[in-house]
């Protein structure tokens, strides 16, 4: 029999299932997508993530693929630079590290192939949870094969089929924007230096940086409170207008490359409870991040960790199935106070840029005394980041 159904191959699932049946743990991983070059997967990967990636074993896979170190982020109000991080901001730290998601799941997958007591089912989607005397004790597929396990595991994101079936309430946070996400072709600036840049132009804010693949990202922010007909924009005027002159000339150069934008609907929050009998939830099926400083993948790979090691030994055991509920809240218990914290400097990042875009007269007076407030502003800034890129636990893989 299986003993372990983990849905969803994103970073969490294909993680955890590989370090799970390289220990001889029978675990089948399914995964609605017929391949992994989702429109939209995150690319950053922080300290934290960094450092969970090399206790797992995996950075070899990273070196195998397209990916590319940020050197710096630089901040404009109003079409001046405000302050510049270098990376890595840390002494003797990593620098916050793009990679190719799709490249890294496609080699992580065919790695966990290698494990005989592993299965990837592709293309085809949990419909049900399958239940008995309240403990869930399987999944039902689109295909209709049912799937019986002693545990499964819900890594399928932020809008998670596993969570709403198994009828695990989220507690949302009020968020006050939605991103719409553009790729385009790249510009000579970020060829020899590829800096996070983010930009406050009156109301209008967004990102834009050089991706692990070579194209331009831009994450341009839609307040709710100011909502737009974005279809029908020009957008490549509408991005040069909200942006310095080497930046605009670029979007207007390139006006015939920029792709559809992508509407990424941002739900943050957390599960009271991300367990049941049976079932966990893992990454943003449990605690969905907001998108800034690239939060979801890093705390997830840190969940992936967590339990790990506490489900291995205890599989390994041939335990009983309240064995196996026991140690559901302990996973819970020791990832839950990091998420949360998190959770309060993503809010904090979001209300000061949100006071800033609503404080017109804020935006002029930082623009034009930003030599003589540069270093303060500067060292806020800074003083969050650490504690975001690095998180707050320590977290150890130990199996």
């Amino acid at each position: 029999m299986t003993q372990v159904v983990i849905v969803g191959a994103g970073p969490t699932g294909l993680t955890l299932a590989m370090l799970l049946a390289k220990r001889g743990i029978a675990v089948k991983l399914i995964e609605a997508s017929r391949n992994f070059r989702r429109i939209f997967r995150g690319e950053a990967l922080m300290p934290s993530g960094l450092e969970a990636i090399s206790q797992m074993g995996l950075w070899d896979l990273v070196e195998q693929i397209p990916h590319r170190p940020l050197d710096a982020w630089e901040f404009y109000i109003e079409n001046r630079p405000i302050f510049r991080v270098n990376e890595p901001m840390e002494l003797g730290g990593k620098p916050c590290t793009l990679i190719s998601q799709p490249a890294f799941l496609e080699k992580l997958g065919v790695k966990a192939k290698q494990c005989e007591s592993f299965e990837l089912i592709q293309g085809t989607a949990v419909q049900e949870l399958l239940w008995q005397n309240e403990r869930a004790i399987g999944v039902k597929l689109g295909d209709g094969r049912a799937i019986a396990a002693d545990l499964i595991i819900g890594a399928d994101g932020r809008n998670s089929i596993v969570r709403q079936r198994a009828n695990v309430s989220l507690e949302q946070e009020a968020q006050s924007f939605d991103i719409l996400w553009f790729k385009l072709a790249a510009s000579p600036q970020f060829a020899s230096e590829n800096v996070f840049y983010s930009l406050l132009c009156g109301r209008q804010g967004f990102g834009v940086f050089q991706g692990s693949e070579g194209n331009l990202q831009v994450g341009w922010s839609l307040p709710k409170d100011d909502p737009i007909e974005w279809q029908k924009i020009d957008w490549a005027e509408k991005l040069a207008s909200a942006s310095p002159d080497w930046l605009a000339a670029h979007f207007r150069q390139q006006a015939d490359s920029i792709e559809r934008p992508l509407l990424l609907s941002i739900v943050v929050g957390r599960c009271p409870h991300w367990q049941k009998p049976g079932l966990l939830l893992l990454g943003d099926a449990a605690h969905p991040m907001s998108p800034i400083r690239a939060q979801g993948i890093n705390m997830a790979l840190r969940d992936v960790v967590v339990a790990a090691n506490y489900l291995v030994p205890l599989l390994q055991s041939q335990p009983d199935l309240a064995a196996i509920d026991a140690v559901l809240p302990q996973i819970q218990a020791e990832r839950e106070p990091e998420i949360i914290q998190i959770q309060q400097l993503q809010q904090a990042e979001v209300a000061q840029a949100e006071q800033l875009r609503n404080n017109a007269l804020m935006r002029y007076g930082v623009s034009r005394l930003a030599p003589l407030i540069r270093s303060l502003i500067r060292q806020s800034w800074l003083n969050r980041q650490l504690q975001l890129r690095q998180g707050f636990a320590h977290v150890y893989l130990t199996i």
